[in-house]
């Protein structure tokens, strides 16, 4: 494993104010995602079953025509990697629409990547290039589908993300 690969294991980092969901009562966190037509982030994101861990899901739109996501709570995005190699086609142009709003780039608090390694250099440089735009943590990345146990690591480290933001909210509003 080089030192990119260990850079992306790095523990995630905790920030500052809870959710919320509809209903009113505070939400631990949030995540984003973008899936194309290929449904493999979309399954990724229904295998981690983060709604049964008080994580709020939002997708963002596939086609043009759909309505516009518009975020108010801090996330954690999930995105693929496109291109086929071509680090400048990396980030699909609906999560370029989606951050561009400022409203909803705001809200970012780290991304996590997925590709495929048959893309060599270029492989989750979606997380790589939002990362270093958004000035986010690039929290994890996996291939294609993810793994069982991807799925279980990027649960947990979402929620033990959420959960040491929302102690730290406490502890400050205690001082």
């Amino acid at each position: 494993m080089d030192t990119q690969d260990t850079q992306r294991e790095r523990e995630l980092s905790a920030p500052e104010i809870p959710a919320e969901t509809e209903e009113g009562s505070a939400a631990l966190g949030a995540v984003v995602y973008f899936s194309s037509a290929s449904e493999n982030t979309s399954r990724f994101i229904k295998n981690c079953h983060l709604e049964k861990q008080g994580i709020n899901v939002y997708r963002i739109p596939l086609r043009p025509k759909e309505p516009a996501l518009n975020v108010d709570e801090p996330y954690i995005l999930v995105v693929p990697t496109y291109g086929g190699g071509n680090p400048k086609k990396a980030v699909p142009v609906q999560v370029k629409k989606f951050l561009n709003d400022p409203a909803n780039r705001a809200g970012i608090q780290g991304v996590i990547a997925s590709g495929n390694t048959n893309f060599g250099e270029a492989f989750c440089a979606a997380g790589d290039m939002i990362s270093a735009k958004c000035k986010v943590p690039f929290m994890y990345y996996f291939e294609l589908m993810g793994t069982q146990q991807d799925r279980e690591k990027v649960t947990r480290g979402v929620v033990d993300f959420f959960t040491r933001r929302k102690t730290a909210q406490a502890n400050t509003a205690q001082s």
